[in-house]
């Protein structure tokens, strides 16, 4: 299974608490912040809820 590789592209000011929760879940805080996660139910409603505000790519590979 790939990775799905997130990188948070716009500000967080004037998110939800619950969007900016959702961000710090994921491991992003600030603009240019990448992270890699697993490719999951769980994942993909985390990038669903913050969609305007990401950027998604799939890795291949990961640390299997």
């Amino acid at each position: 299974m790939a990775d799905l590789q997130v990188k948070l592209v716009k500000s967080l000011i004037g998110s939800t608490k619950p969007q900016i929760a959702t961000a710090t879940a994921l491991g992003l805080h600030r603009i240019g912040d990448v992270t890699v996660q697993p490719d999951n139910e769980a994942t993909k409603g985390k990038i669903k809820k913050l969609s305007h505000l990401l950027e998604v790519s799939e890795v291949k590979g990961g640390a299997d």
